[in-house]
Parts: C-alpha cells; sequence; structure tokens
C-alpha cells in the first residue's frame, strides 16, 4: 500500500521514517520530493578503454551549488535530504515530471530497501544535445514509500548503508563477480 500525506506525517511524527533536513513543501499527496545535493561525481574509466562490469572506475569529484551536465551526458549526484526507513516501508525513486520533460532522466535503480539509512545517490543522463544546469536545491525527484506486508527480518545491510556523499558503483565488491576473463 502506497503512504499518502497522513500515513507520511505519522510515520515521521513517531519517529519510525526520517528525513533530514526536512521541509513541509516537500510532502506531496503520496510522496515526498527529494533536492539535488552540491556533490556530483563524473565516472573517468581509462583513456582508450571501456568500463567492465566487476572493475572499480574512478570518478571526479565536484562540490558546486552550479553543475553544467553536457548533452548526452551522465553524472552521479546525491539528494540533500538523508532519509532512514524502517524495516516495514520501502521506497521508489521516481523522477518528477515536469523535469523529465525538460530531457533530465532521473534514476537511482529506482528502489530503496526497508532499513536503509543515507542519501540517495541518483543517477542522472541529460538527453537533450545542449547541455543543461544542475542547481543544487531543485527538487528533482520523489520517494514514493509502500508498507510492506510483514517485515524485512533485519533490514538492508549492504555495501551502499550508511552513505552520505554521492557513491559510485561498488559492483566490484559483490562476491559473486565474475573476473575480468569471464570466469
Amino acid at each position: 500500500m502506497v503512504l499518502g500525506k497522513s500515513a507520511l506525517r505519522e510515520e515521521m511524527r513517531m519517529g519510525r521514517l526520517r528525513v533530514e533536513p526536512f521541509d513541509d513543501e516537500l510532502l506531496q499527496p503520496a510522496s515526498i520530493d527529494m533536492r539535488l545535493g552540491e556533490q556530483f561525481l563524473i565516472p573517468h574509466p581509462s583513456a582508450g578503454s571501456f568500463t567492465r562490469f566487476g572493475e572499480s572506475i574512478p570518478y571526479e569529484e565536484v562540490r558546486t551549488q552550479s553543475y553544467i551536465l553536457p548533452g548526452n551526458s551522465f553524472v552521479l549526484a546525491r539528494t540533500r535530504e538523508v532519509v532512514e526507513l524502517p524495516d516495514n516501508l520501502t521506497a521508489f525513486v521516481e523522477g518528477r515530471s515536469s523535469i523529465g520533460r525538460l530531457g533530465l532522466f532521473i534514476q537511482n535503480a529506482g528502489w530503496v530497501d526497508p532499513g536503509f539509512r543515507g542519501s540517495i545517490t541518483l543517477e542522472l543522463y541529460n538527453g537533450l544535445p545542449h547541455p543543461i544546469e544542475l542547481r543544487a536545491g531543485w527538487r528533482v525527484c520523489q520517494l514514493v514509500f509502500v508498507r510492506m506486508e510483514g517485515t524485512s527480518e533485519g533490514g538492508y545491510t549492504g555495501k551502499y548503508q550508511g552513505q552520505i556523499d554521492t557513491t559510485g558503483s561498488r559492483l566490484h565488491q559483490d562476491p559473486d563477480r565474475m573476473s575480468a576473463d569471464g570466469k
């Protein structure tokens, strides 16, 4: 069941759901808007190379109030807000329609596990041929919360738990990853 405004208020009032810093204008009829933070990570694979699953790649970090995302380009960013979900709530990350209509696609793999604590790392893609200015503090996405039947029996304990800064891929830390030679 998707939580509406009154249920979201109650979860926050009771301290089960935390969103900090919180501003009441972020609360929507069935979601909570999230604002863009001031830290961006630009992936930089080695020159002449390509990205391989399971291998770490370097990122250039930029901290700024205004970042120009070139056309047809990708960058990682974070939400200004830090969230903490209880063991019986999960959340979907959805881009705001008004932002998508400008050509900016916002994702985070679309899912926040129950028990997660931290800021949300966002994958931003400019689908336009020209640059888009990204400004810290803009409401760029929303979290839609769903109450689970039962609990998750312990909540999220994965490699992104507690992230505060924008976090690059940690796929290379997966225990089931294949080696570079495919074995």
